[in-house]
């Protein structure tokens, strides 16, 4: 009943100036709503980072040669061959999902009446599974394709637009490949954008690997990308990759291979860094609040000496009066606290209801906000309630 009476005497007090007890509280909403916000932010930044990282490939390795002095025509010899390729799937078995590589060269195509260089990449049935490349129209490589060495060509989907009226359009046509006719199977896209950085250009065409190599000086697969069947044999698959292209060349032959481990691990850390100084700034808010219910609760004790005095002196106890202003303390900041969460969760809901976006909320960054709540209420209380609680009864009843 001491409780249920601190709580009463508590809403009494607070209702009877509703403006200085919101704008108190409006800290709290603020700072709970921003740790909220911040966290469900850097969630959505650290996964749409991570997202269009792995877009580029799950579990992926890379390879390619590294060129070591000025003989060039000697380290042809040492470039990654198709032969090469085979052998690492033969190895690894069923270590990985798929290996594939690519043998890149340019030709001339005519575009909107004028011949435009173009990317042309060599590629087998298994490339667009590795490089997750999305399907627009058509079909991709069959093992057929490779093994036939047909004529066939895939394009990206902004090649189809300026050549075709739809992508659906571009298939079944042709295209002139170094003098050659090759048939339109299928249109493609990146699933996560390189923006050219990687072997595929706004322009390119896929054509097979076995004929691409009839178009180059000399055979040369770069990159090699190997497809690993579990994240956690990522490492140990890269150094196997490196000790197969070093033992099927001459000594000295120097191969780059690497995986994106290291990339997601470094995503990651930045996410996590930017995450935590969003928090601290999220934390300072929540910190300024405190200090103002602080600032307003000692007006309080200051304006109510006389009350306090009279309450002592009819038989309140020191615990009771520190009890009655701690609970005044608490209920503004866990109040204000309660509708900054709301605000804090009903913003990402409301975008992921109207858009097709889903954003996710962190359940511990809720937690948080409350416990930082009760946490203000209860350390920047305690100070004005000692304060009233040490007030002396007959010096308070003679304040003005």
């Amino acid at each position: 009943m001491e409780y249920a009476e601190a709580v009463r005497f508590s809403l009494q007090s607070l209702k009877s100036n509703p403006l200085r007890t919101f704008l108190t509280a409006l800290g709290l909403i603020i700072g709970n709503a921003s740790v909220i916000l911040v966290v469900t932010i850097s969630l959505v930044g650290k996964d749409f980072i991570l997202d269009q990282i792995r877009g580029i490939g799950s579990n992926l390795v890379y390879a390619n040669y590294e060129m070591s002095g000025s003989n060039y025509a000697a380290a042809e010899a040492d470039f990654i061959k198709i032969a090469d390729l085979n052998a690492i799937r033969d190895a690894l078995g069923s270590e990985i999902v798929a290996a594939t590589g690519v043998m890149q060269t340019s030709s001339r195509i005519v575009i909107n009446g004028r011949e435009r260089d173009v990317t042309i990449n060599g590629t087998d049935d298994q490339y667009a599974r590795v490089r997750n490349i999305v399907l627009v129209a058509g079909r991709k490589f069959d093992p057929s394709d490779i093994q036939l060495r047909e004529r066939v060509a895939m394009i990206t989907e902004k090649l189809a637009l300026r050549l075709f009226p739809s992508a659906t359009a571009a298939v079944g046509q042709s295209v002139r490949l170094f003098q050659l006719k090759f048939s339109i199977i299928g249109v493609f896209k990146e699933k996560t954008s390189t923006f050219g950085i990687s072997e595929i250009t706004d322009d390119t065409v896929m054509i097979p690997i076995t004929v691409a190599k009839y178009f180059l000086p000399y055979e040369r697969v770069d990159p090699l990308y190997i497809q690993v069947r579990y994240a956690e044999n990522v490492p140990r698959v890269t150094r196997e990759v490196k000790q197969i292209l070093e033992a099927r060349h001459r000594p000295g032959a120097r191969y780059s291979v690497a995986n994106l481990s290291a990339i997601l691990d470094a995503a990651k850390s930045i996410a996590l860094i930017l995450e935590i100084v969003l928090i601290v700034v999220s934390a300072l808010a929540l910190i300024i609040s405190g200090i103002g219910i602080m600032n307003i609760m000692l007006v309080t004790v200051t304006e109510r000496t006389r009350e306090i005095g009279l309450r002592k002196a009819v038989g309140a106890s020191r615990k009771e009066v520190l009890g009655q202003f701690l609970t005044e303390s608490i209920m503004i900041s866990v109040g204000g606290g309660f509708i900054g969460i709301l605000i804090g969760i009903a913003a990402p809901l409301s975008v992921s209801l109207l858009t097709s976006v889903k954003i996710p909320i962190s359940s511990l960054s809720i937690v948080i906000a409350f416990a930082a709540s009760v946490s203000v209420g209860v350390g920047f209380g305690m100070l004005p309630a000692n304060r009233a609680a040490n007030l002396n009864p007959t010096e308070a009843l003679r304040y003005e």
